[in-house]
Order: C-alpha cells, then sequence, then structure tokens
C-alpha cells in the first residue's frame, strides 16, 4: 500500500471558518500531518513526534502524560482541533489588522485632502489680494503719470519758440516730438506690453477659475466657509447639527401656508407635512386659522407673536409734537349760516372774486376753501359751507377741522332752522364763534332782534354782555368788513394756533370730485405737517401718490403747510369728503392700509343689512313684501353732493314707500351706469354731471331715463312726487243715510225684502250697505233692489218708504238698521 492510499481529509467544525485538514498517515513510518486553512498552510508535527526546543511525548510512548482512556486515535483527534483553531485565530487577528491600517489609510488620505482644498483656497485668496494690490498699484502710477504729464503739458513752450536742431535745414525748426505724440507712444506701447501681459497671463490660474465661477456667477465667501465647513465635518466622520435660530413670529387672523413658513425661515416642505401629519391636507397656497398656525410655530419651536389687521394702521398712529418743533400757523374760519343769508356773498366781499355766479341757483353746494392776505398781512383760511338742510354733514365736517366759526345771520331774516344747526355744530366742535349779523344796509333790518333771539339758543353776544364778538357787516357796501377781520384776528391770536410743519403731513378732505382729463381730485386742508409733491399718503379707502398741489387761485405749488387748502391731485380713486389723508413711508403701507379699511366698510355694511336670527329673516322677508321701493342710480359732480342726495333720499317714504339708491358716485353718466339702471328698471339722476355720447345712445336704446338737475330742491321733489306715485290710494267712507226695516216680505223670485224707512240722509242703489242688530254689523255688501212703490229708482230721500233687497243675503229682520256709504279713493303724497 502507498502512502496515498491512507490518506484522509477531514472537516473540522467550529469556529466562523471552517477549514480543510488533510492527514497523511501509512504503516511502517510517521508522518507530519498537514493543515490546509483558507489562506495559509500549516504543518503540524505528528503527535509523538519530537518538537523543537523541547520534547513532548509520543501519545504511545509515553503513557504516563496521556489521561487514562484516551487511545491514540483520540488524541490525535483533539490535537488536529486545537491547531486547526489556533489557525483560525491567527487569520481572523491578520484581517482584523488589515482592515485597520486601511481604515487609518483612508483618513489620511481625506486629511491631506482637506489640507490640500484648504491650501489651494489660500493661494487662490493671496493670489486674489496680490492682484488687487497689484492693479491699485499700476491706478496710482497711471494717475501719477497723468498728473505728470499734465504739468509738463502746462510747462511746455510754444513749438515757435524750439530751437534749430543740429542737421536741420537753415531757418527751420528740428522736429522734436511734442508731448501729445509722445503720449500716444506711450499709449501704443502700453497696448502692445498688455497684449503681451494677457499672453503670458493666459496659462496662470485666476480667482474665478480657482473657485469654479469663470464666466458664471461667482461664489460668496459665505459660501465659500460653508464648503470647507461641511469638507471639515466630513472629514471627521460625523454631521455636526445647526444650532437652531428661534424667531418671533408675526401670526395675523389668517395665514398662507408658504407665508407662513417665510416667516419662520422653514422649508414649505417641512410645514405641509407637518399640516398633514394633524389631519389637514393643504397645499402651500391656502390659507390657516391662527390657531392651527400657532400649533404648527411651536412645532418648530418658533415664538408666536398674534397681531391684528388693523395693527397695519400703527404706521400712522398719531405722534405727539415737542413744543419746541411747533410754530404759529394760520387761522382756518368756516362761514355758517342759513340759506341765502349772504354766507358766500360776504366771503366774497373779503375775497373780491365772485364765486355766487359759478353756483346754480344762487346757493353753494359745494364746500369751498380759500386763504385771504389782509391788509395787515395776515393769512386766514376760509371754508364756505353749504346752508341747505341736505347738507347737515357737510356742515358737520366744517366745523371739526375750523378754529374759528363766524355765523352768519340776516339783519332782516333773523334766526332760522340752519341757524339752529349750525350753531349746534360749532357748540359740538368746542370752537369759539362769531355772530356777522350781515345785510345791515336793508331798510328791514333789524340787528337787535337777531342778538334777542340768539339769546334763546345760549348764544350772547358782547352788546348784551357776553363773551361772543358780534359785528355788523354788509357785504353788499362792504361795511364792517374791516371790524370782523380785527375780531378773527383778535379771536386766533388768542388761541395761540401751532402746528408742526416739518413731519409727515395729515389733513382733511374738504371736498372730492372725479375731474375729466384730472382724475379723481380731493380739496385737502392739510391740519399739521408739509403736504409735498410725490409723498405717497392714504386717505380713507383710497391711497394714491402727490402728482400735482394747485392752491384755490388755480396755481402749482410745490408743497402745502399747515391751514393751506389745496387740489391734490394723483388718487386711485375719489375718497369720501371727511376722510382723514395720512401720508406713509411706502406705497404698499398705504396700499395695506387702504384694503384693509375697504374691507373692513364692506363687512360693516354686510352686517349693517344682514339679519342674523330666523325671526329677523322672516321680518325682514316681510317688510320686503309690504314695502314699494323707487330705486334710483345718482350720480354727482362731487363727493359731498352724491353723499347729501343720498342722506336726502333715505329721508323721503314711510312704511309703504321708500326710495332705494342702487348706486352713487362722482363723474360723468357711463354705459355702466346705463346698463345697471337698465337691469334694475331704475331711472338715472344727474346732478350737475351729464352722460356722454355712448351712454346717451345706450340709453335711448334701451328706454332708460336719465334726469339732470343742477338744483338739489328739484332733485328731491322729483324723487318725491315719483315715490308718492307707488303709493296706494286711500279709500275713504263717506256715510250718507241709515233706514230701519220696518217689515220683511217674501216676494217669489225675489227672495226676502224688507220694508224700511229712511230715516237719515239717503239711499242710493250704487252705495254699500251694512245690516246692523243691536249696533253689531252682521252683513256687509251690495243691495240688489230698491224700490219705490213698483218701481226701481236710484235714490230714496229721508222720511221715505222703500223696499230693499241684499245681494245674496236673506237673514234680515225687523227693527235692523241698513246703514248707507259710499267709498271714494283719494290721492296719497308723501309729506
Amino acid at each position: 500500500m502507498s502512502d496515498n492510499d491512507g490518506k484522509k481529509t477531514l472537516g473540522l467544525r467550529g469556529g466562523n471558518r471552517p477549514g480543510n485538514v488533510t492527514q497523511s498517515f501509512s504503516h511502517g513510518r510517521k508522518k507530519n500531518v498537514v493543515v490546509e486553512t483558507k489562506r495559509k498552510r500549516v504543518v503540524v508535527p505528528k503527535p509523538g513526534a519530537a518538537k523543537t526546543g523541547g520534547g513532548a511525548a509520543k501519545p504511545g510512548g509515553d503513557p504516563s502524560r496521556r489521561p487514562s482512556g484516551i487511545s491514540d486515535a483520540e488524541m490525535e483527534r483533539r490535537l488536529k482541533a486545537l491547531q486547526a483553531a489556533k489557525a483560525r485565530e491567527a487569520e481572523d487577528a491578520a484581517k482584523r489588522e488589515a482592515e485597520e491600517k486601511e481604515r487609518a489609510e483612508a483618513r489620511e488620505r481625506r486629511r491631506l485632502e482637506a489640507e490640500a482644498k484648504e491650501r489651494e483656497q489660500r493661494e487662490a485668496e493671496e493670489r486674489a489680494r496680490k492682484k488687487a494690490e497689484e492693479e491699485e498699484r499700476k491706478k496710482k502710477e497711471a494717475a501719477e503719470a497723468a498728473a505728470k504729464r499734465a504739468a509738463a503739458e502746462a510747462a511746455a513752450p510754444a513749438p515757435s519758440s524750439t530751437p534749430q536742431g543740429r542737421g536741420a535745414p537753415s531757418g527751420k525748426p528740428a522736429p522734436v516730438a511734442t508731448p501729445r505724440k509722445a503720449d500716444r507712444e506711450r499709449e501704443q506701447r502700453g497696448r502692445g506690453n498688455k497684449g503681451r501681459d494677457d499672453g503670458r497671463r493666459s496659462g496662470k490660474l485666476t480667482l474665478g477659475q480657482a473657485t469654479g465661477g469663470e464666466n458664471n456667477r461667482h461664489r460668496s465667501m459665505a459660501a465659500m466657509k460653508r464648503k470647507q465647513e461641511r469638507a471639515r465635518q466630513k472629514a471627521m466622520g460625523g454631521q455636526v447639527e445647526r444650532e437652531k435660530v428661534v424667531r418671533d413670529v408675526q401670526l395675523p387672523e389668517a395665514i398662507v401656508v408658504s407665508e407662513l413658513a417665510n416667516r419662520m425661515a422653514e422649508r414649505v416642505a417641512d410645514v405641509v407635512k407637518e399640516l398633514m401629519k394633524m389631519g389637514m391636507m393643504v397645499t402651500q397656497n391656502q390659507s390657516i386659522d391662527a390657531d392651527t398656525a400657532e400649533l404648527i410655530i411651536e412645532e418648530f419651536g418658533h415664538k408666536v407673536v398674534r397681531v391684528s389687521d388693523a395693527d397695519v394702521e400703527d404706521v400712522i398712529a398719531d405722534v405727539e409734537d415737542k413744543e419746541e418743533d411747533l410754530q404759529g400757523r394760520p387761522p382756518v374760519i368756516t362761514i355758517m349760516g342759513h340759506v341765502d343769508h349772504g354766507k358766500t356773498s360776504l366771503l366774497d366781499a373779503i375775497r373780491d372774486a365772485k364765486v355766487v355766479s359759478g353756483e346754480a341757483g344762487g346757493i353753494t353746494q359745494h364746500i369751498g376753501a380759500y386763504q385771504v392776505k389782509t391788509d395787515d398781512g395776515v393769512t386766514l383760511s376760509f371754508l364756505d359751507t353749504p346752508g341747505h338742510a341736505a347738507f347737515t354733514s357737510m356742515r358737520s365736517r366744517g366745523a371739526q377741522v375750523t378754529d374759528i366759526v363766524v355765523l352768519v345771520v340776516a339783519a332782516d331774516d333773523s334766526v332760522m332752522p340752519q341757524t339752529i344747526e349750525a350753531i349746534n355744530h360749532a357748540k359740538a366742535a368746542e370752537v369759539p364763534m362769531i355772530v356777522a349779523i350781515n345785510k345791515i344796509d336793508k331798510p328791514a333790518a333789524d340787528p337787535n332782534k337777531v342778538r334777542a333771539e340768539l339769546l334763546q339758543h345760549e348764544v350772547i353776544v358782547e352788546a348784551m354782555s357776553g363773551e361772543v364778538q358780534d359785528v355788523e357787516v354788509s357785504a353788499h357796501t362792504g361795511q364792517g368788513l374791516d371790524e370782523l377781520l380785527e375780531a378773527i384776528a383778535l379771536q386766533a391770536e388768542i388761541l395761540e394756533l401751532k402746528a408742526n410743519p416739518d413731519r409727515a403731513a395729515q389733513g382733511a378732505v374738504i371736498e372730492a370730485q372725479l375731474d375729466v382729463g384730472r382724475g379723481p381730485v380731493a380739496t385737502v386742508l392739510v391740519q399739521t405737517g408739509t403736504l409735498k409733491q410725490g409723498d405717497i399718503f392714504v386717505v380713507g379707502e383710497q391711497y394714491g401718490k402727490v402728482r400735482a398741489l394747485i392752491n384755490d387761485k388755480g396755481e402749482r405749488v410745490k408743497e402745502a403747510g399747515p391751514s393751506v387748502p389745496v387740489e391734490v391731485l394723483g388718487l386711485n380713486g375719489t375718497p369720501e369728503a371727511g376722510d382723514v389723508l395720512n401720508v406713509t413711508e411706502t406705497e404698499a403701507q398705504a396700499r395695506e392700509i387702504a384694503e384693509y379699511r375697504e374691507q373692513a366698510a364692506k363687512d360693516k355694511r354686510a352686517a349693517a343689512g344682514a339679519a342674523t336670527t330666523l325671526e329677523q329673516l322672516m321680518q325682514k322677508a316681510k317688510e320686503d313684501e309690504n314695502v314699494a321701493e323707487l330705486p334710483i342710480l345718482v350720480k354727482a359732480d362731487v363727493q359731498g353732493s352724491a353723499e347729501a342726495i343720498v342722506q336726502a333720499m333715505e329721508k323721503i317714504g314711510n312704511n309703504e314707500v321708500r326710495v332705494r339708491v342702487l348706486h352713487h358716485g362722482v363723474g360723468a353718466i357711463t354705459e355702466t351706469d346705463v346698463g345697471l339702471a337698465e337691469a334694475s328698471g331704475a331711472p338715472i339722476m344727474g346732478f350737475n354731471v351729464r352722460a356722454n355720447a355712448s351712454a346717451r345712445n345706450t340709453a335711448n336704446q334701451k328706454g332708460v331715463e336719465i334726469r339732470y338737475y343742477s338744483v338739489i330742491y328739484d332733485l328731491v321733489d322729483d324723487v318725491k312726487a315719483a315715490a308718492s306715485g307707488l303709493l296706494s290710494a286711500e279709500i275713504r267712507e263717506n256715510f250718507i243715510g241709515y233706514a230701519a226695516i220696518k217689515e220683511v216680505f217674501k216676494v217669489t223670485g225675489v227672495g226676502k225684502v224688507a220694508g224700511c224707512i229712511v230715516t237719515e240722509g239717503v239711499a242710493r242703489r250704487s252705495a254699500g250697505v251694512r245690516l246692523l242688530r243691536d249696533n253689531v254689523v252682521i252683513h256687509e255688501g251690495t243691495l240688489k233692489t230698491l224700490k219705490r212703490f213698483k218701481d226701481e229708482v236710484a235714490e230714496v230721500q229721508s222720511g221715505q218708504e222703500c223696499g230693499m233687497a241684499f245681494e245674496n243675503y236673506d237673514d234680515i229682520r225687523a227693527d235692523d238698521v241698513i246703514e248707507i256709504f259710499e267709498r271714494e279713493e283719494v290721492t296719497r303724497t308723501l309729506d
């Protein structure tokens, strides 16, 4: 048997990596055991063989060192297993050592790469710095050279004084290079050098090439620092979380999701994800309420600052002026009084102008604002208010912006209703009053009667030991005008009127109109600050930028200080008379405030006309069924007139009929107005305005009625008459007689017939009748027949007998009383 015949291959069990152990043996001689592992081949001495450095006893040779009961084969098997385990342990240790070495090499490699990048960055920055320094140095050198050239040109002699050079022909100067020629030569040399420099620098590294921004947008220094920080964190083997920035997030009543993310400086996707976790499937363009947004803000770790929509007006909060900033200002005087008492004529005499001629019917229907300079150099600002009852609100606004009220009372007419109203406005505004007794030149003038009647309204003039100044004037002759101006100046001096002109302007709209060619125009009385051309402002629900300022004389001015009335151009819409004008810093602020006010006014109007309970809804529906409406459209030349007309229309009507103003505005009547009127079946009332050509044609085609007025009396009377036509006619009953039933007869073919005697008045067949039994009405109807003897008659006089039969009624008895009456329709009118 050969040596290979006895070879066996044993698979060792145990361990993570089983190896193959090959055992060689023979019958004649001992052989070594060869252990083959995955990576190494280990030769293990055969058991019992002598070892280097010591003699291990053979298994069969030294039985004393072998445990009892263990055979040579078992002992050999155990030694083989031990050797295999040691081999696997050595293999694992070698592998761990190799992996650790690879990780160390990788860390070193990353560190070297980071250092190389930082070194390249520093070198690029250094090159950029050197390049900037070189450019600065070249600029300085160029500037010095230019200065030297300029000095050389200034000091160079004229060409005619140049001496002849050697070799030059006699009588001709030698050719010498002038400074300009030298400069051109140097410039050409410089261009050539520059081209050569560009060629030499073409292979050098620039800052743009180093940062990867050549011919593109260059990366900022902050971006480079962030990149270095990321590289450093990557080299350290981990990501360092940035510190959370806690922000104060302003939260209104409702907010868009994208705006909320922007205020928190968070990703929109993250905010949407949090909302979805809360069960809200929204997009970034949808709005959420404040409570939900507050939960989101707290979830992201920010602080909530609740704000209201009204906070947008905080930018125009009142600012208290310092005492040292205040300067004197002209007084604002409002002229008030009854219709046709001469208010405007008196102001005309002061202004030496003719304003009355421009007013329809000789009455003032607008608020006028004027400035007057007296002979003493004192500037006065006057407001002329209408005296008609419809302009109560306009007079009220005039009193609110005024410093002094001049109450004009006609000496021949005394105190009238609008005079009393003006007194009440002046008292409500808590402003001093001066009584001007006008028309003193008329024969029927009685100033003492005026003073006595003013006592009934707690106005005590100086002539009657009071504190209110009174002056007798005549606008026609000019009598007493100087005394009136002196009284106004004295009162203004007592008031010590001051304002700060060096601040953002604030004023009141006296009147507003839509002017063709100029757009919306507002007459503004500046109360404090200075209104300048180009200022951005908000006034009521409108905003704009001052395009032009026009004073009361029609002249353009650059600015208007306190107590100066001006026309302001540049609004985006027509404001309401009485609105307050405030100057803002930006147009965005003005637009935001105007939009907020417009929405608030819309909500207020909706709430005023809305029913909140079921009972209110039913009551409103019932009232609408029983009330007839006259719809109209109103267009006026100015906002104040339109508002006054609307207020007058609201007073017309009763519980059966009312006037409803569908729309009111300023400016010409347009096709839009005609379309609305046609859809609503309403007439259009134009006050001092006309319809344009297209609107007239459309109105004629669609049958829309357009009426023009220039005096408010006529408009109110016409509308009142039209509304009266909607009233149902009043039915009146006139009792014309009584008849007593003496006996009841039965007539064939007719039924029961009452034999009566007319006791009072007359009985007519066409009249209505009531049957009374014990003074109780038991039937009301008409007569079927009225006979006198055997003949049908039309009427029966008192004291005569007759026969009566009722239509469809037979229950008549003796001693009943028949009441005879007639009905008539009476046309009703509104008071």
